[in-house]
């Protein structure tokens, strides 16, 4: 059984279809330089399949909190005129690492720490004694100081 070969480009809805979003979200996305389409000859919007792919990293990386501003920037790294390879991919996302590092570190802590004194000085003088001794975070300045402060803060 011989398969029917994949079209090269696929129109709005079938790429809404396949990435799973819809139809206004892919226009969004073009409007904000993300991903790119064309104009057949009857004036009807086509994409490169090759845009599945954005697609999916634009949602993956809002899904942990990335800035549109800061995937474009990822996305603007990659050829346009060819295949993207997996050492294009890894290059582009390269920047990313340090940030996503330390996203993983504050969601582990957030996780490990929950139900603890997060540093913030409301608890630590009557009923937090042993994790905030005499409110010292509180004289390193306002707000979670074992989440936002400096790193000897928030060891």
């Amino acid at each position: 059984m011989s398969k029917m070969p994949l079209p090269s480009d696929l129109s709005v809805g079938q790429l809404a279809t396949r990435a799973g979003v819809p139809v206004s979200t892919l226009h969004f996305y073009e409007a904000e330089g993300l991903i790119q389409s064309w104009r057949n000859p009857a004036n009807h919007r086509r994409y490169d399949r090759r845009e599945l792919r954005r697609v999916a990293i634009i949602r993956v990386a809002q899904s942990v909190g990335v800035a549109l501003s800061e995937i474009r920037e990822v996305l603007d790294r990659l050829p346009r005129d060819r295949a993207v390879s997996a050492r294009d991919w890894a290059e582009a996302a390269a920047p990313w690492r340090e940030m996503l590092d330390e996203r993983i570190a504050l969601m582990t802590r957030l996780r490990d720490q929950m139900g603890h004194c997060m540093g913030c000085g409301c608890l630590s003088v009557e009923a937090c004694p042993l994790y905030n001794a005499e409110d010292r975070l509180g004289r390193t300045g306002p707000g979670p100081r074992r989440w936002i402060g400096s790193p000897e803060e928030r060891a």
